[in-house]
């Protein structure tokens, strides 16, 4: 009896240190650097994202975050929302080759981003979002990688660049990736004009057949209350001359 309660007790210590691990490596799994984006990111079109950072440590503050920027698949607008207590800096390099926008040509596009404690921290226990605004998207990919590097007041230094790869385990230091959607057809989550010229076309000529309805609707009571006002009009004057002769007589 004793021995039994001895490997049950020792059954339960080694499942509560197993549930503990897993909840600990859960924790640390889930605590690092995304990128989420606000709606919907839509290849070829505009999108605005936040970068959250969560601090990991207990004894150390987040300081200073740099987002870096592919340059194979370059954005030509990255706009950063000003944040009190940060101060973003925005960093262009030169393209190998040039980006076609709007009719202009474009030869550099951002390639990092950084933001730098001006009076703030992520304390422990903390995390912050940095918002950005980004465009335009490329239209040849299914995601972008943005690396990231985050450096606590201690000195400390995590960077975030590690790529998944394909059915291997989620990397230690994973590099945050912004999933890309599938284009709309006017890159602004709406119909293609042409299809909204049809639309409005076949609208227009259901009123116009409704109306046309209407109308010959209108004009057939009219002359069915017409023949039926000659009617009691006859009738009226064919009821007087019978009235007069019966006087007569």
């Amino acid at each position: 009896m004793t021995v039994s309660r001895v490997s049950a007790t020792r059954v339960a210590l080694a499942g509560g240190i197993a549930l503990s691990s897993v909840v600990l490596l859960s924790g640390t799994a889930f605590a690092h650097v995304s990128v989420q984006p606000q709606g919907e990111a839509a290849k070829g079109g505009y999108a605005t994202v936040n970068i959250k950072v969560p601090n990991e440590r207990d004894d150390a503050s987040t300081v200073k975050l740099e987002v870096n920027f592919p340059l194979d698949h370059p954005l030509a607008s990255v706009m950063p929302q000003p944040i009190p207590g940060w101060k973003a800096e925005v960093t262009k390099s030169k393209l190998s080759k040039p980006l076609e926008l709007h009719g202009k040509t474009i030869n550099e596009a951002v390639s990092k981003v950084t933001w730098t404690a001006d009076g703030s921290k992520i304390g422990p226990g903390q995390f912050q979002q940095f918002p950005l605004s980004l465009g335009q998207l490329p239209e040849d990919a299914d995601q972008l990688v943005l690396k990231a590097i985050q450096t606590y007041d201690n000195k400390e230094v995590v960077r975030w660049i590690e790529e998944q790869k394909e059915g291997a385990e989620e990397p230690q230091n994973p590099a945050p990736v912004l999933k890309l959607s599938a284009a709309s057809e006017d890159h602004h989550g709406g119909a293609a004009p042409s299809a909204k010229a049809d639309d409005k076309a076949g609208h227009d000529e259901a009123d116009a057949k409704k109306e046309t309805a209407a109308a010959d609707s209108s004009d057939t009571t009219a002359r069915i209350l017409g023949v039926i006002g000659i009617l009691v009009g006859v009738a009226g004057v064919a009821f007087g001359l019978l009235s007069g002769r019966r006087r007569s007589a």
